[in-house]
């Protein structure tokens, strides 16, 4: 261990350190490597706790706190109002909500109006399942008036909730944080700019509410700053997910005004790739600018009946309230006439607050970060560390890890499900810590296994400068093809390169070197360490092999601490020799002991019972014209319970075009006395070979929606007009080529206009509502206490069908 150093910067040759071979070296080689071991993972552990303390919700105020403050306990009250029952877009419960916001809003002396109208989903978008879709909305709206306004400040969320539940989270939470940040600023001086309220109506069905606002109503016709807020769980740290393009002055603003902000630029690249939309999406069609924030641990309560108000974290409310207060209060006073930069901001959270730089510095840092460790390479060869046949070696082997880790996480996730099928249906375990525990100990293992067995033969210097060439590499791809992730390997790889550098420069048998890597991989333990744990809860467990690789990832990073924790390597024979090598494994050895335990442990935790039950899912459907009905899942494999509905697979499409395409099980059922909707010709008039139908459908019974459809082997749909609107004409696949999807229909039913070219005879037309609660319909067995009802947009749907040949 005390071996002489070798000089890394004169011109001759490195000397020789008797009885220890080149692939021996590390970076670093302190005298007490016990010592030295201890007080860096001490550091570590340190840096660790103080990035995940960081991302804490605050402690919830109670009703009593001032009354310029944001307060869980006063928004809770509204919680409670909001989400005492399901209360879906069209129904008298949702009347009801609506009803309590504006009187509310009204309280406060705001100007408070309803926007009653029929509007498209969020750009128009066509081929949802069933076809294009409107819905009728009711949004409630409120303005602020500001004292010399250069803009306006949205305040969106949406006050509708599922079917299957009450909603307590997803979205009570933002709605009831907008009311009380309404309270706290009418209570104060007033803005300089408008504030507006918008409480959306239709979120969950269609984002038809939003796009009914956006594109429409009076006050959102010069565009402006929205605060979208939303939640898809019940518990954790509110995130700012998503953002509005060139979003550098945004975010300068949400990483000063916002007390807790946690966000990152990588999780905005993510979200932007994904097909997943929420309100937001609506405002950004029409060009507006802003920040898209929620809450999304607790996922497996996310749309099912447990999504209650005593579900809610009230410390991740008061985290929602106090970023969406701040926020409010400084793009309040901010002049709103230019905050597109014209770039993107890089971003993340660190103890404290936010680190932000602008886009165009990704790539050179990139780059840079390759060149440093390059440098990094040239100078541990230079001083006899390692070769350059074991550097290369180095960052081959390196890539193990880096793949194994991910694949095996999956694999652990499908030995998992196949065990409990259950969790299949859910985003996420109800307990989910232990199985996230698991993955960790497996990708720690993996590391430690690979380490054990390359670090004798390959050298510790050119193992870590291989894991660090990657990280650099990766920073590169990433600086092009994702460049809001780049930083996640980036800076890593440009601290583990500086601090590699210092330690080769500095006295080796110090304790510089130990400190200098040491710092090195505190960096990366603040980038990286907090990324895994936000990546368990936005993935779900079905995707852990993503936070395995970026727990990969730091592993590299910190590959001279890991040393540390190994004998030294190197001149031992005999017994010593394998000592050294019994000793290597010891690591991993331990985490992969704890992989298993922690899995089981899981298993045996994490049990589904009448508080955490089996998720499943179960429809009827019903054809009121041949009186043939049957029960409908979209289990993969079923649960028992629904086992005892369904049995094999079959396309409904024909059937049920409202449904959407694909296979379900299915199974027969009894037919119910139900009534399908009905479908009149209003106007009927043929001109220039072209047919207009004027037709109204009116469900016959309280329907959640009503769909439309048109046999195109019967006639070619030319153009299409729902209550008023004009909706696209883009053909589908199978028989019913032309769909509608009406949600909310009103009492009196809903006109459309087709004008079509016909092939035969008649016009062939399908028919159908949809109605929520099987309870009643005949053969029906409630669920068992421990089987619960999946979070699904059609969990629990009633169906009726007729085709009516016009």
């Amino acid at each position: 261990m005390g071996a002489p150093t070798t000089p890394a910067t004169t011109g001759t040759p490195p000397r020789p350190i008797p009885g220890v071979p080149p692939a021996s070296r590390a970076l670093t080689r302190p005298r007490r490597r016990f010592v030295a071991a201890a007080a860096a993972l001490v550091a570590l552990a340190a840096v660790g706790a103080g990035s995940l303390l960081d991302l804490r919700t605050p402690a919830p105020k109670s009703a009593a706190a001032p009354v310029g403050e944001f307060s869980a306990g006063r928004a809770y009250e509204d919680v409670q109002v909001i989400a005492a029952r399901s209360h879906v877009a069209g129904s008298p419960a949702n009347e009801q909500v609506r009803a309590h916001l504006e009187q509310k809003l009204r309280g406060l002396g705001l100007e408070t109006e309803v926007q009653d109208t029929v509007a498209p989903e969020a750009g128009q978008l066509s081929g949802a399942a069933g076809g294009a879709t409107l819905a009728r909305v009711r949004n409630v709206v409120a303005r602020l008036p500001g004292t010399a306004s250069t803009g306006r400040v949205f305040l969106v969320s949406h006050y509708d909730s599922v079917q299957t539940g009450p909603g307590g989270n997803d979205d009570a939470a933002g709605t009831s944080t907008i009311l009380e940040v309404a309270r706290a600023l009418t209570t104060g001086p007033r803005p300089r700019n408008d504030i507006v309220f918008v409480l959306t109506d239709a979120e969950e069905a269609c984002l038809c509410g939003a796009a009914a606002f956006a594109a429409s109503h009076p006050l959102a016709a010069d565009g402006g700053v929205v605060l979208n807020l939303e939640a898809r769980g019940s518990t954790g740290p509110v995130i700012m997910f998503e953002t509005s393009r060139n979003n550098a002055k945004l975010v300068d603003v949400f990483g000063r005004a916002a007390p807790h902000p946690v966000g990152t630029s990588f999780a905005v690249e993510i979200y932007r790739a994904l097909p997943n939309d929420t309100d937001f999406t609506a405002f950004l069609d029409q060009k507006f600018v802003g920040l898209n924030s929620a809450y999304i641990d607790g996922g497996a309560i996310y749309h099912t009946p447990l999504d209650a108000p005593a579900a809610m974290d009230r410390g991740s409310l008061q985290q929602h309230g106090d970023n969406a207060l701040g926020l409010a209060r400084e793009f309040g006073g901010t002049d709103l006439t230019d905050l597109r930069s014209g770039h993107d901001a890089t971003y993340f959270p660190v103890p404290g607050g936010l680190v932000r730089y602008p886009g165009w510095l990704t790539l050179p840092l990139a780059l840079l970060a390759v060149a440093l460790v390059g440098v990094l390479g040239w100078l541990t060869r230079r001083s006899g560390r390692a070769s350059t046949g074991r550097l290369a070696a180095g960052f081959a082997l390196a890539l193990v890890p880096i793949v194994a880790a991910p694949v095996a996480a999956q694999l652990l996730w499908l030995a998992i499900t196949t065990i409990r099928p259950g969790y299949a249906e859910l985003l996420d375990p109800y307990r989910p810590i232990w199985y996230r525990l698991a993955v960790l100990a497996l990708a720690t293992a993996i590391l430690f296994t690979w380490y054990a067995l390359t670090r004798r033969r390959i050298g510790p210097a050119a193992l870590a400068v291989g894991g660090l060439a990657w990280l650099a590499l990766l920073g590169v791809l990433l600086a092009v093809a994702v460049p809001g992730g780049a930083y996640l390997t980036t800076v890593p790889a440009l601290a583990g390169a500086l601090g590699g550098l210092v330690a080769l420069r500095t006295r080796q048998t110090g304790p510089w070197p130990v400190v200098a890597v040491t710092a090195a991989a505190a960096v990366g333990v603040v980038i990286l360490l907090p990324t895994v744990v936000l990546l368990f809860p936005a993935l779900g467990m079905a995707m852990g092999g993503v936070a395995a690789l970026v727990a990969v990832l730091l592993g590299l990073v910190a590959l001279p601490v890991v040393d540390l924790l190994h004998p030294q390597a190197g001149g031992q024979r005999g017994l010593l020799a394998l000592r050294a090598r019994r000793l290597a494994v010891l690591p991993a050895g331990a985490a992969a002991v704890a992989t298993v335990v922690l899995a089981g442990v899981g298993l045996g935790v994490d049990r589904f019972d009448a508080a955490h039950p089996a998720p499943t899912h179960l429809m009827y459907a019903m054809d009121a014209g041949t009186g043939q009905a049957r029960w409908l899942s979209h289990e993969s494999d079923p649960q028992p319970w629904t086992d005892g509905y369904v049995d094999g697979v079959t396309d409904v499409g024909d059937d049920f075009p409202g449904l959407g395409d694909g296979q379900l099980r299915a199974g027969p059922a009894q037919s119910a006395n139900l009534p399908a909707p009905k479908l009149e010709v209003v106007a009927d008039a043929t001109a220039g070979g072209e047919r207009t139908l004027r037709l109204r459908l009116t469900p016959q019974r309280a329907a959640r929606l009503a769909t439309l459809h048109v046999d195109t082997s019967t006639a070619t749909v030319l153009r299409a007009d729902v209550a008023g609107r004009s909706v696209p004409v883009e053909p589908r696949a199978g028989k019913w080529g032309f769909g509608l999807v009406f949600h909310a229909p009103p009492a009196e039913g809903v006109e459309v206009t087709l004008t079509v070219r016909p092939i035969a005879g008649q016009v062939t037309l399908r028919a159908m509502d949809a109605s929520d609660g099987l309870d009643a319909l005949p053969g029906f067995r409630p669920r068992p206490p421990a089987v619960g009802v999946v979070g699904s947009h059609s969990s629990e749907m009633l169906a009726v069908a007729r085709t009516y040949p016009i």
